[in-house]
């Protein structure tokens, strides 16, 4: 393996018990507070803000695929790097979207404050746009070089790094927008 798989997987391990202790805090609460759903806590997500948010993340995921399979196969690094574009483009889609829903939120008396659940809803989802934004710059940073034909197997690292991302968005859409 080499050193930057290696890294990133170090990296992904990391953010597993990042996440997982965030998540693992979140099912237990629930199940410790049954009450928590009629309340309407957790009903007051907008879960149409959600499942949009859910595509635009899996398609960014399929750009960074095909960026991969063209820096590996194609050896283009121009074409990757278009495609890494598009995969910063869905996660910066992705940002805008979940601005509104929290505008919309926040402006609706929704605050981190409001109760546990609106606590663990803007901690979770704080932490993953913060990894929606540190994919995002590294993969313009990655991009840049892979536009020259220069370190192709980058595009690997960061669309395996990006998959991780849009994975904990998969277990967050249904805690956060589906359980009532």
């Amino acid at each position: 393996m080499t050193t930057g798989r290696l890294a990133v997987w170090w990296v992904i391990g990391s953010e597993i018990v990042i996440f997982g202790g965030v998540l693992g805090s979140y099912i237990m609460h629930r199940l410790a507070n049954e009450g928590w759903a009629n309340v309407g806590f957790a009903g007051s997500t907008n879960e149409y803000i959600g499942l949009t948010n859910t595509f635009v993340l899996l398609t960014s995921s399929l750009f960074a695929v095909l960026a991969h399979y063209a820096a590996e196969h194609e050896q283009d690094g121009k074409k990757a790097a278009n495609y890494l574009y598009l995969t910063t483009a869905g996660g910066g889609l992705f940002l805008c979207i979940k601005a509104f829903e929290w505008y919309t939120e926040i402006s609706h008396g929704l605050t981190i404050t409001a109760n546990n659940f609106w606590s663990f809803y803007y901690v979770a989802a704080g932490i993953h746009a913060s990894h929606v934004i540190a994919g995002m710059i590294i993969m313009v940073i990655v991009a840049h070089r892979a536009k020259q034909n220069l370190d192709l197997h980058r595009v690997e690292l960061i669309g395996v790094y990006w998959h991780f991302v849009d994975l904990v968005w998969i277990f967050l859409f249904p805690l956060l927008y589906i359980a009532k």
